[in-house]
């Protein structure tokens, strides 16, 4: 049994163009400081192997402090740590992967065939293989089987999308099935290039997963990000997902339908946003001709890291302003209205909302009034 850390696509250096420069500066600053909690979390679960599945950078424009901080903080970890180059980030004679200097447990791979790297003391091998341009149309895994040492864990890092294999899309990254990665053969393959984290999951005998991404970098990263953490013995993987982000994108949906919509969002506020980046979304009807985000604006200064406004609401129109039309909406809400004139107290709230949602379907809208 080792004690295996998955995590990739870790984006170092993203522009966080979304953002006010200042902030997107700090956001920098702050995935370089994810390293000492994944340096922390390692020492903390004694750690033998880390396995990054690509994407460390998120381009060619990585600053010297970010490299320097890797090299220092890797070269501090007990573990044996293995990358296997991304799309974002390939492997090339001019990348940081060939031109840093890397401490002696990181094992770089360097090929887009897969590469076997033995560890005697811990009973274990690392297979990899590496994005060597920013894509690659063929699977990593064609043809592909580990060799077979009984008692050996036999582990496996690298970048695709396997998605697009299942849906037998036309991916350009590396498409993968569950077919080969059963017929691999390994005992767990740590996954990157999607950032959603899934659960351990099984393709034959092989025990796979994605690990997503440590720190979200936009609101189609919502939640908590972290990595998995756990023990592979051969037949068997069992990881965790431990959350380590510094900040979470949320996105909260805000009704204004029948109130000021300052008193709607200040309802909707979440305790714990502090150090979030939240995008609010404000649907429903709205009394006044437009609405005042300067001063929704105002009201949510301080509350969170950044904020965003999406004003999705409508004008406030009347349930029954087409009572008297000659068609069959107007049908429908005078047979509505004739039923709530019979119908017992209990029975006119399930009424009326029967009328907005037969409205909103007679009238093509996602939304009743």
């Amino acid at each position: 049994m080792i004690r295996v850390l998955h995590t990739g696509d870790l984006h170092l250096d993203s522009p966080f163009r979304a953002l006010p420069p200042e902030k997107a500066r700090q956001r920098r600053e702050e995935q370089r400081e994810l390293l000492d909690r994944l340096a922390a979390l390692a020492e903390e679960r004694q750690v033998d192997v880390v396995l990054i599945a690509g994407d460390l950078f998120d381009g060619d424009g990585i600053y010297y402090e970010t490299t320097r901080m890797l090299s220092d903080t890797f070269g501090r970890m007990k573990a044996e740590i293995f990358i296997a180059p991304g799309n974002h980030d390939p492997y090339s004679d001019f990348s940081p992967y060939a031109t840093v200097r890397w401490p002696d447990n990181v094992h770089i791979f360097h090929s887009e065939y897969f590469e076997r790297v033995e560890l005697p003391k811990l009973g274990a091998a690392v297979y990899g293989t590496a994005f060597t341009s920013k894509y690659r149309d063929t699977s990593p895994l064609e043809h592909f089987k580990a060799d077979y040492d009984e008692g050996l864990v036999r582990l496996m890092v690298l970048h695709g999308d396997l998605t697009a294999g299942q849906s037998k899309s036309r991916s350009r990254y590396g498409p993968m099935t569950t077919e080969q990665l059963a017929a691999a053969g390994v005992d767990y393959a740590a996954l990157g290039h999607i950032h959603r984290c899934t659960e351990v999951r099984q393709a034959g005998q092989t025990a796979w997963a994605y690990c997503g991404c440590p720190e979200g970098r936009g609101f189609d990263e919502t939640g908590d990000k972290g990595v998995l953490v756990g023990e592979v013995s051969p037949g068997e993987a069992k990881l965790e997902f431990v959350p380590l982000c510094k900040r979470r994108y949320r996105e909260i949906t805000v009704d204004v339908t029948g109130k000021a919509p300052a008193a709607a969002l200040r309802e909707a506020l979440p305790a714990d946003i502090r150090e979030d980046i939240c995008r609010f979304r404000l649907v429903g009807e709205r009394k006044e001709e437009a609405l005042n985000q300067g001063g929704l604006y105002a009201l949510l200064a301080g509350k969170c890291f950044d904020v965003q406004l999406l004003d999705a609401t409508r004008l406030e129109t009347g349930l029954w302003d087409r009572l008297e039309e000659d068609n069959l909406t107007g049908l429908f809400l005078r047979n509505i209205k004739t039923r709530m004139e019979q119908a017992s107290p209990e029975e006119l709230p399930l009424l009326e909302r029967a009328a907005r949602f037969g409205l909103c379907a007679l009238e093509g809208r996602e939304e009743p009034r």
